[in-house]
């Protein structure tokens, strides 16, 4: 997809496979790639090496705050042309051991996260008729995992919500999102 001057978001961005992200979208030459976590301890260097990206601290998890930075988004910079859902926590343990809090911040992070920022930046690129949103998933959604009951839940969620969503959202025929594995 040629990226020049398409603007991207990318959550989760400040280690691992988001700050990877990052990079490749700046790379391959996004006008803007807005580099959002909810820790800035990741953010080192990153506009520095990248020229074309900003970094925003931002809770996924936080409805109000992910509305408040989408608007700021469309006040400066016209909106998001690309949206990677990319954050996500674990809190592993087994079934008959994991609290509440374990549940409850695993889905939030994972599927809540990814709901939040769908809805405030979809809206934008359907009016636009153009866009992309990219959700990451685990093929744990798909076996399972020892200890990762709330992990498997959140990213089968994130699963589902992008199958519907490409019903919701786009003009391609079903079914436009592709599965390794059926």
């Amino acid at each position: 997809m040629p990226l020049e001057g398409k603007v991207c978001l990318v959550t989760g961005a400040g280690r691992g496979i988001g700050r990877a992200i990052v990079a490749r979208l700046a790379g391959d030459g996004a006008r803007r790639v807005i580099a959002c976590d909810a820790s800035p301890e990741g953010f080192s260097g990153l506009e520095r090496s990248h020229p074309s990206v900003r970094v925003r601290l931002l809770d996924v998890t936080d409805a109000a705050a992910v509305d408040r930075a989408a608007a700021e988004i469309r006040s400066e910079l016209g909106g998001v042309d690309v949206l990677v859902n990319n954050a996500g926590i674990t809190r592993d343990a087994l079934t008959q051991k994991m609290s509440d809090e374990q549940w409850a911040a695993v889905l939030a992070a994972n599927l809540t996260g990814v709901f939040h920022m769908t809805r405030a930046l979809a809206p934008g690129m359907m009016e636009r008729r153009r866009g992309s949103i990219v959700n990451l998933a685990s093929i744990v959604a798909l076996d399972g995992n020892i200890g990762q009951s709330n992990y498997a839940a959140s990213k089968g969620g994130v699963i589902a919500l992008t199958r519907t969503w490409a019903r919701e959202c786009g003009s391609t025929p079903w079914p436009p999102v592709s599965s390794a594995r059926r």
